[in-house]
């Protein structure tokens, strides 16, 4: 990220957006109600949370200030509508295109109702989507490589919040990897996840 008064590094948000997108579309109807490795999310709950999160982070990104960027995302469970598999890769595809926008990186913004530099915003997006991703991808045995720079940036965020008391209002705690974990195991136990998480049956 940029440093005092030099141009803030941006990150290409489109290539980890698709990757859920296409998560996402491939989970069947049979699925919405299986567990997911967020506490009392099912899958239904957990597309919920990505169109909102997504539809919160486009709108920081715009800087369109607002509900959508107002709102906590742990005020209620999250809720999928019927028209969700149109409209989750539609927002995902605006979030991405929003964050193309070299203004999206700096100055502030706002999202799930809390101020953020932009450049801090942009990479706290990128990091929501590695992590759900693989939460989806968990959730219903799909495979799954997340965007590489879109992990690099996960890794780097979670890793300086190690030590920030605030984190547990965000993450669980840390969960242990082996040492020489892939790198994505690693982002999942910075996340508070088991990377070996598996459903039950």
């Amino acid at each position: 990220m940029g440093d005092g008064g030099t141009t803030p590094t941006t990150l290409d948000l489109g290539p980890q957006a698709l990757i859920v997108a296409r998560l996402a579309e491939e989970v069947g109807e049979e699925q919405l109600d299986a567990v997911t490795p967020c506490p009392e999310y099912a899958v239904r709950h957990l597309l919920g949370h990505l169109l909102g999160l997504s539809t919160a982070f486009r709108d920081a990104g715009r800087k369109d200030l607002g509900a959508t960027t107002d709102t906590a995302p742990t005020s209620r469970r999250p809720y999928v509508a019927p028209g969700w598999r149109a409209e989750l890769p539609k927002v995902l595809g605006e979030l991405a295109e929003a964050w193309r926008d070299p203004a999206a990186w700096t100055g502030e913004t706002r999202a799930g109702g809390v101020d953020l530099p932009g450049e801090v915003a942009g990479v706290v997006a990128a990091d929501e989507l590695v992590v759900h991703g693989w939460d989806l991808a968990r959730a219903t045995g799909q495979p799954y490589a997340p965007d590489a720079a879109a992990l690099h940036a996960a890794y780097e965020m979670l890793a300086a919040s190690v030590d920030d008391p605030s984190r547990g209002t965000i993450f669980g705690p840390v969960v242990p990897v082996p040492e020489g974990a892939p790198l994505l195991d690693r982002v999942i136990g910075l996340s508070g996840r088991d990377p070996e998480w598996a459903p039950v049956g």
